[in-house]
């Protein structure tokens, strides 16, 4: 049996909330509550207000979803990392 279809939609980081959650504003001005997908903490990726995100949601509930990609914002690069540390 095949999973049901997930729909992805875009839009863009409102409101950080507690408990690893965000309010994310869609592209069809609908608000939803979003947390992030286990790929992105494990590989620290950090979402901040006003990021443009990808989020994954069921047919069956459209006021949740997963935050799944996180668009590059353009003129930001990567953080400067620290050479030579020890522990």
């Amino acid at each position: 049996m095949a999973k049901e279809e997930l729909l992805t939609m875009e839009g863009y980081i409102e409101e950080i909330l507690p408990d690893g959650r965000f309010a994310v504003l869609l592209d069809n001005e609908h608000k939803i509550i979003a947390y992030t997908a286990g790929k992105m903490r494990k590989f620290r990726i950090r979402s901040v207000v006003g990021d443009r995100v990808h989020v994954e949601m069921t047919p069956y509930d459209l006021t949740k979803g997963r935050i799944v990609f996180r668009e590059r914002t353009p003129g930001q690069g990567p953080a400067p990392r620290r050479g030579n540390f020890r522990r």
